[in-house]
């Protein structure tokens, strides 16, 4: 897998996040446009191992 340099979990208009990443491979998957939200947020430098989501 290809290293990429996030900027965050949540979507950021022109910017690389986790939330669009996720989103992107469900619509590739299902042809469905989904729109995640995630249970909770981070701060700059705080990482978001085992954040959940739901669509």
């Amino acid at each position: 897998m290809m290293e990429k340099n996030l900027i965050g979990w949540q979507e950021q208009p022109n910017k690389l996040n986790i939330q669009g990443e996720i989103e992107k491979a469900i619509y590739t998957i299902t042809k469905e446009e989904v729109d995640l939200t995630a249970s909770g947020r981070t701060d700059a430098g705080v990482h978001a191992l085992r954040t959940s989501c739901k669509f």
